[in-house]
């Protein structure tokens, strides 16, 4: 460890060194630099700090060969440093009273300094900084998982226990099932606490707010605050060592005899020392700024020490530091820091915002992520919306993470793969993204990823091709993808799966708009985890004209097979003929289409949110208030009237009896009109009493519902029993849902020529021999 100057300057053998031996004597083992640090500040050869170091080693009575001198001059000097007394007017022991004084001295004297750095943050494109903590805080309590997720021993099984890889949802990914523990509970159980994190989860705002905490007297009050920047320490003028370093801080906040006050507050234990930014330090200053803290938490051991680092950033090795993690936020941490974020400026958007988020959860699972959460909220608080096209909000968010988060601050970390661009690596994280995503790896074993990563840099310009070099140099760049952007995350020992499956949507979606892969994509258009893969690739594309076209191609060929499904489809257009309406035929065979779900099939419900509708802004499916004016309208209260058969029970005052008078009164066909008064009138007096019209309802219900649909079916053309298997049943609504996604691509921000979509939407849901006279 480096020891302090004035208990070496102290030493009687000191004084019997020459004024080079001083030199070199303090600035190896105060300052704790190397002997090729040394001759580099002194300006000398090797050799000349070898016979400098001898004579040195003489005065000090060190024997030894090489390297062994200086080990053993270490271990004499922190010997003769744990026997050592101060002097009185240094830093010899206080009483408590001037402990205390001096504590609250010191943190006056730092107050306006770490308000300075630690009271406001400013991240990616804000224009000015805003508050972390007080009435205008953003601040959101963090939570701790107390044992590291990529550290469980857990197989791909038992990760996807739960889960569902046909219909995966958003938020299985980092579903974690450990304890989340507030971060103050968690600082105040651990002295010395190594906070692991991806990139953008909060670390260094986490440390802001304890240093505000403090200083504001609201925790951990007798201790002084200091909060560090390990990559401004490395960089320091002249390399000062840790405690000149906190010593220069003290005294630039007008702390007089900074350098024994500092010690002082160290020896008894009096400071809260809150390191940041590890993983930003220069490979060449990391070794030094490590052994310094190590000697900083170990000479001064009582103390509180904090430090922030990224998952996978190194294998630092801290012994007697416990490591905890950050966790997401959860769906109540990202309300509470919306309701901040908007609480000044427009709190109504805050509930805009949140309601948005949860209509859409590949952007809600972006939002577990603060640095991603922040810039959802810049996003949204331009246009009180997200983008229409939601690859471009993507886009703006992986830009984050791949280049705009380390250079807003000016960091430049190491380069383990400096050979890919930009571009290259999103063209690699795009072939894993395609490959797992055809292969339903939603997690994939760390060997399988570094093989996909070794397939793709082997075809790069000056690549190393040996085996073993190939698989050194993939597990190299595997660590910085997830070290430097967190897009790749290990989920347990040994298993990764990208941060969020929104990105690796994102990537997939790239990746067949590079190979121009529409017809192995259109193959996909009943699976529902390919839905967001369509959308993205929609918008992603110059003209989306060709895709919609084959996914078009894809839906029709579904049913093109079955002939009863076909039948099904010529009634649908007939019977849209057959209306007299103002509308567009296509909006008269979704009208029919969404009855037949709703009353004949149960596919949806009558209060549903009917998607297929709505784009085209049909109305009256599901409000009893009908318009009767048209023959679709009263073919809905049919539809109403043979759904009684559903019931078992009812009370004879329900709506069967007005539901009967209102198609009598708008019914024209004279014949229609007296079978449904003989029907009507077979039903008992709905002013009896309830036992009685019960009674009757539950033995003739049956016989009179089928009289019913008779009628129905052979006057109206409606409520055919269709007798459809499950297969045909469960095809059916397949075809329903990939109409649906067809109209979401359409709907969306995607580009689409006019020819193209009206061509599209005038031939939905037609049959197969229908299409074939179009064509």
């Amino acid at each position: 460890m480096s020891l302090p100057t004035d208990f070496l300057t102290q030493l009687e053998q000191y004084s019997e060194l020459s004024n080079r031996e001083k030199a070199v004597f303090l600035e190896i083992f105060a300052n704790g630099k190397s002997r090729v640090q040394a001759t580099q500040t002194f300006n000398i050869s090797n050799s000349n700090l070898s016979s400098c170091l001898t004579g040195i080693y003489k005065k000090f009575c060190i024997s030894g060969n090489g390297p062994v001198k200086e080990t053993r001059l270490r271990e004499y000097l922190e010997k003769r440093y744990l026997q050592h007394k101060p002097s009185d007017n240094s830093t010899a022991d206080i009483a408590e009273d001037d402990v205390d004084a001096l504590v609250q001295e010191i943190r006056e004297k730092v107050k306006s300094s770490i308000k300075e750095k630690c009271g406001t943050m400013r991240v990616l494109d804000m224009p000015q900084p805003i508050e972390l903590t007080g009435e205008r805080g953003i601040y959101t309590n963090v939570n701790i998982l107390e044992k590291i997720t990529g550290r469980r021993r857990l197989d791909i099984s038992e990760l996807l226990q739960n889960c569902d890889p046909e219909h995966f949802d958003h938020f299985g990914l980092s579903r974690v099932t450990e304890k989340r523990v507030s971060g103050l509970e968690v600082v105040q159980r651990y002295s010395k606490l190594m906070v692991l994190g991806k990139p953008g989860a909060g670390k260094t705002t986490f440390l802001k707010y304890l240093a505000m905490q403090c200083i504001e007297g609201q925790y951990l009050t007798n201790r002084v605050p200091l909060f560090i920047t390990l990559k401004d320490f490395a960089e320091a003028p002249k390399e000062p060592n840790v405690l000149k370093y906190i010593a220069q801080q003290l005294s630039s906040c007008a702390v007089n005899n900074a350098s024994v006050k500092a010690d002082q507050l160290l020896k008894q234990g009096k400071v809260l020392v809150l390191l940041d930014g590890l993983d930003e330090v220069r490979e060449e200053d990391t070794k030094r700024v490590l052994r310094q803290i190590l000697n900083l938490s170990e000479q001064f051991h009582t103390n509180q020490f904090m430090i922030p680092c990224r998952i996978a950033a190194k294998e630092y090795t801290f012994e007697r530091f416990t490591e905890v993690e950050m966790a997401d936020f959860d769906q109540k941490q990202i309300a509470i820091f919306a309701e901040n974020w908007f609480r000044l400026s427009d709190p109504v958007k805050a509930e805009r915002f949140i309601h948005k988020l949860q209509d859409n959860e590949p952007i809600q699972e972006l939002a577990t992520n603060p640095l991603l959460l922040t810039l959802l909220c810049l996003v949204f608080g331009e246009s009180a919306d997200f983008p229409a096209n939601r690859s471009e909000l993507y886009k703006e968010g992986l830009d984050v993470l791949l280049k705009k988060w380390d250079a807003k601050r000016n960091i430049e970390r190491d380069q383990v793969y400096k050979n890919l661009s930009l571009h290259r690596k999103e063209d690699l994280l795009s072939q894993i993204a395609l490959t797992s995503f055809e292969q339903k790896d939603y997690f994939f074993k760390q060997k399988t990823v570094e093989a996909y990563i070794a397939d793709f840099i082997r075809n790069l310009r000056d690549a190393r091709t040996e085996l073993k070099e190939l698989e050194l140099d993939s597990e190299a760049v595997l660590k910085a993808i997830e070290a430097q952007h967190g897009l790749l995350v290990e989920r347990a020992k040994g298993i990764y799966s990208f941060s969020h499956l929104t990105f690796q949507e994102y990537f997939t979606a790239r990746e067949i708009v590079a190979n121009s892969a529409w017809e192995n994509l259109a193959a996909h258009i009943t699976e529902k985890r390919w839905r967001e893969v369509f959308l993205l690739t929609a918008g992603m594309m110059r003209n989306a004209d060709k895709l919609v076209f084959l996914m078009k191609r894809e839906i029709d060929n579904l049913l093109a097979k079955d002939e009863k499904l076909q039948q099904f489809l010529i009634w649908l257009h007939k019977k849209s003929l057959s209306v007299v309406c103002h509308d567009e035929l296509v909006v008269i065979r979704i009208f029919y289409l969404c009855l037949e779900f709703i009353y004949n099939f149960d596919f949806l419900e009558n209060d549903e949110h009917i998607e297929l509708a709505d784009y085209f802004g049909i109305i009256g499916i599901h409000n009893h208030y009908l318009i009767y004016e048209n023959s679709s309208g009263l073919d809905k209260a049919y539809y109403d009237l043979i759904a009684y058969e559903n019931y078992a029970y009812f009370s004879p005052n329900q709506r069967i009896f007005s539901d009967i008078n209102e198609i009598l009164y708008y019914e024209n066909k004279m014949e229609l009109i007296i079978v449904i008064n003989q029907l009507k009138n077979e039903l008992p007096n709905h002013n009896q009493n309830k036992e009685t019209f019960q009674k009757w309802w539950k033995e003739n219900r049956d016989n009179w519902c089928k009289q019913i649909k008779l009628v129905v079916s052979n006057y109206r053309n409606i409520g055919h029993d269709w007798q459809f298997s499950e297969a045909q049943q469960e095809l059916l609504l397949q075809y329903y849902d990939a109409n649906v996604l067809l109209m979401d691509c359409l709907e969306s921000d995607c580009y689409v020529s006019c020819e193209v979509r009206q061509e599209i939407e005038n031939s939905l849901l037609l049959p197969i021999s229908e299409l074939k006279i179009k064509n």
